[in-house]
């Protein structure tokens, strides 16, 4: 196989390297990054030089962009119309930049997103403040490279007479670099700059006396100083602009929110249509229209309340979550000395200044060049006007031109630029006028290279000069901050009242896990009873509660599921409902044992929990406000030390002094003590220990009453069928941790065991199922209250009947309350 010395053999991983390596240098260095000096981008470089060297300034009329866009590609930018004409209309954009670079004729886009018109449209010529980048460009200042053909030249960075990086900011995405930086004050920058000239070894604090920090174009509120102060001595840091807002209030007690300025480069109308979204789709209740009022006159968008809408709230949720606030993180880049670097503000600035040292010295040097070759000729003019005739004499007998200079030169020593001054010096020049003009010149020209010299040897003189031109500057185009500065950043907190709309439901929970909410409407459409229901399973929670109450369900296991009313699902009162093991998951034989339902978490409030296994504990009702993960987990409400442990009862007690604790065992043992001997302690704790149990027994249940109290009845009711009424009132008060006294007759052969005890009041009634299947229902008024020693009286014969399996208090429906308040 022949080899050819034209092909080279290289891996793939080696071209891809190479290639990407070379693109990547680049588009770093020469498409998407700024420089430090000047803070342009090559395509923004490129405009503005094409439309200067065309003379399409300021001060004089407009041209069509596309001839510009045409200027640029042809001559400095070989790529796509779009990308330029692109490149050149954000420059023209006052809600992009804070000083505009181009001024535009026609449509050049909007805050809405809207595309600007084709360049064959539009008109443009460079702002005023553009000829401050460029002025002295012709002085030799900058250094000039060929262009793509080798048929021009073009500049690498402008002269810059203002500190544009800061002062209109970048943004831009490279390969492994991107860049924001937000524009600023030129007034700010220019006092910054100026004390950094006076002081090289100024601090970011120092310099932020003068540079507060961003100005947006489209103003608006900045909080966050300190995200300010690290991004100002990293190049990174994060900060919050928000919308500048303020509430109205119109007739009818209506109000209305009015938003006048929004954060820089948010889409108008994006975050309207999202605003609008909400409305929409009632995330909040209390919005009635959202408005675009924006014109020529400025921008305004305004959103209508209803009637007795919270406004403050509201206006919090639309920060929250819309565009009205974002978070801006600086990420300061910039290209320094060909390569990119995250800089501070003091880099940023130290740069412009060296670069500014630079074009001063350039210029001076020029100017210096132009004078001293101006100065030399004016001599030799003023000494040959001094020797009028010899020199006329000495041009009439010369030949021509070239030998008129020979014999200037030979005859009177003048040099050869002096001779072909003289030569070419028209007749009129030769009255005694042009000799005092003459010496004029020779003065003002002796005192501008004096000047001259005085910059370029005295550090001194250059700073007061380069000051003076920052100062021209500030003073010409000096405009007053449109960003509020604001110190610390405000943490959203929005109100539930703002996000649910407030509305009276019915709330139900049943044994076997299923809960829904029906409206008043739906339950009224039914009757109570018709409540939907699986077979065999029964409500253990009904009750009207507010959208804005919660719900707490205690499980066997000792967990808690929380559930905020409105998030609960809104169904019809027939439909069976949401069982819980949708959104959560629970174990194998885990049921629910209490629901409580919550207006507020009231501070005095508390929590009883009484185990089986004979453990009590008491735990505030604020330990139980919902963490973040409550939509999918169960929390801990009380740690069951015991394997075969369960939770059989919570009882919520608004206020917990002056109540007794009063517990029956299966074995048939009460026992009363004060709650004040049961600790109060956090939603993980065991508790202690509430009844000192004999082997194999067991706690059945547990209530709290009132210690004053005179007639609290309970309820119980044994496995063989017996059904016992007694008043706690005039049960003795031992200790916590006690054995208790019998409420039951013990008998020798076949004794009665506890399986149910529960308080009750007027109309109660129990639902008794039996092993056998068979259901009996109980009218807790129809027994008579009998002393502890009693066991009952019979309502099913267990041989014939079976025994008690399942006993439940079944609920009274609630009747609608039309004003609800806080029930």
């Amino acid at each position: 196989m022949e080899i050819r010395s034209d092909i080279q053999e290289l891996t793939l991983e080696e071209v891809m390297g190479d290639r990407f390596g070379r693109y990547s240098k680049y588009i770093i260095q020469e498409r998407a990054l700024p420089d430090i000096r000047d803070g342009l981008k090559p395509v923004q470089r490129r405009i503005l030089y094409a439309m200067n060297v065309e003379g399409n300034t300021s001060e004089k009329g407009f041209r069509k962009s596309a001839k510009t866009v045409g200027n640029v590609i042809g001559n400095y930018h070989p790529h796509g119309d779009s990308s330029v004409y692109e490149a050149m209309v954000r420059i023209s954009q006052d809600w992009k930049l804070r000083e505009v670079l181009v001024e535009m004729h026609g449509n050049n886009g909007s805050m809405d997103g809207d595309p600007p018109a084709a360049m064959r449209y539009t008109e443009a010529r460079l702002s005023k403040i553009s000829a401050e980048l460029l002025r002295d460009i012709e002085k030799e200042t900058v250094d000039f490279v060929l262009n793509f053909d080798d048929t021009d030249k073009e500049p690498t960075v402008l002269p810059a007479k203002f500190p544009n990086l800061l002062v209109n900011g970048a943004t831009g995405i490279s390969a492994g670099y991107a860049t924001d930086i937000p524009p600023h004050n030129l007034s700010e920058v220019v006092d910054a700059t100026i004390h950094l000239i006076d002081n090289p070894e100024a601090t970011v604090e120092e310099l932020m006396h003068h540079l507060k920090g961003p100005d947006f174009p489209t103003g608006g509120i900045l909080q966050g100083i300190d995200g300010i102060r690290q991004a100002y001595k990293t190049g990174k840091g994060k900060v919050i602009v928000r919308s500048k807002t303020h509430i109205e209030d119109l007739r009818g007690g209506k109000q209305q929110i009015v938003i006048t300025e929004i954060p820089f480069e948010v889409n108008k109308s994006v975050m309207v249509k999202r605003m609008d979204e909400i409305r929409l789709n009632k995330k909040i209740d209390g919005i009635a229209e959202v408005r675009d009022e924006s014109d020529r006159t400025g921008l305004q968008i305004v959103v209508e309340l209803k009637k007795d809408a919270n406004a403050e709230g509201i206006l919090t949720y639309l920060l929250k979550n819309t565009d009205l606030q974002v978070s801006y993180n600086f990420n300061m880049v910039a290209i320094d000395k060909k390569r990119p670097e995250q800089v501070g503000i003091v880099r940023m600035l130290s740069a412009y200044i060296e670069h500014q040292r630079e074009v001063i010295t350039r210029r001076t040097n020029f100017n210096l060049f132009k004078a001293e070759s101006r100065q030399h000729i004016v001599e030799g003019l003023i000494k040959a006007l001094s020797i009028l005739d010899k020199v006329i004499a000495a041009i009439r007998s010369s030949k021509d031109k070239k030998n008129a200079k020979e014999n200037l030169i030979k005859e009177f020593t003048f040099t050869e630029p002096q001779a072909e001054a003289i030569v070419s010096l028209q007749l009129y020049r030769l009255t005694n006028t042009d000799i005092t003009a003459l010496e004029k010149e020779a003065k003002e020209l002796a005192a501008s290279i004096s000047s001259y010299r005085k910059i370029l040897d005295s550090p001194k003189e250059m700073a007061r000069v380069l000051k003076n031109e920052l100062k021209e500057i500030q003073e010409k185009f000096r405009t007053p901050r449109r960003t509020i500065i604001q110190d610390a950043i405000e943490e959203l907190k929005i109100d539930t009242e703002v996000l649910v709309s407030q509305e009276e439901v019915i709330v139900s929970v049943t044994r076997e896990g299923y809960l829904k909410r029906s409206s008043l409407r739906s339950y009224s459409a039914s009757k109570p009873e018709e409540i939907g229901l699986k077979d065999g399973d029964l409500p253990i929670f009904v009750k009207q509660m507010n959208t804005l109450n919660h719900l707490l369900m205690f499980t066997s296991n000792g967990n808690l599921i929380y559930r905020p009313v409105h998030e609960i699902a809104d169904l019809r009162w027939k439909d069976i409902g949401e069982h819980i093991s949708q959104t959560i998951g629970l174990a194998m034989d885990e049921t629910i044992v209490k629901t409580i339902g919550l207006v507020d978490y009231l501070p005095e409030a508390t929590f009883t929990f009484i185990t089986k296994a004979g453990m009590i504990k008491q735990t505030a009702v604020a330990d139980f406000v919902a963490g973040r993960g409550y939509k999918t987990r169960a929390t801990v409400a009380m740690k069951l030390k015991q394997e075969d442990d369960h939770l059989i009862e919570v009882v919520y007690s608004e206020n917990p002094a002056n109540k007794d604790v009063f517990l029956v065992t299966n074995r048939g043992f009460g026992l009363r003590y004060p709650l004040s001997e049961v600790p109060v302690v956090g939603s993980k704790a065991a508790g202690v220990k509430a009844i000192n149990l004999k082997e194999h027994d067991y706690v059945v249940n547990g209530i709290l009453m009132a210690t004053d109290s005179t007639r609290t009845n309970v309820v119980m009711l044994t496995q063989r069928g017996a059904v016992k009424k007694m008043n706690v009132s005039e049960f003795d008060i031992l200790g916590r941790a006690k054995r208790g006294l019998l409420v039951l007759r013990e008998l020798k052969k076949n004794p009665h065991r506890m399986i149910f005890m529960q308080a009750v009041e007027k109309d109660t009634t129990i639902n008794v199922v039996t092993t056998k299947g068979k259901e009996f229902i109980v009218n807790t008024d129809s027994y008579q209250v009998s002393d502890r020693y009693s066991n009952g009286s019979f309502i099913l014969d267990e041989t014939t009947d079976g025994e008690p399996q399942d006993c439940q208090i079944i609920l009274p429906y609630p009747v609608i309350v039309k004003d609800n308040g806080k029930n």
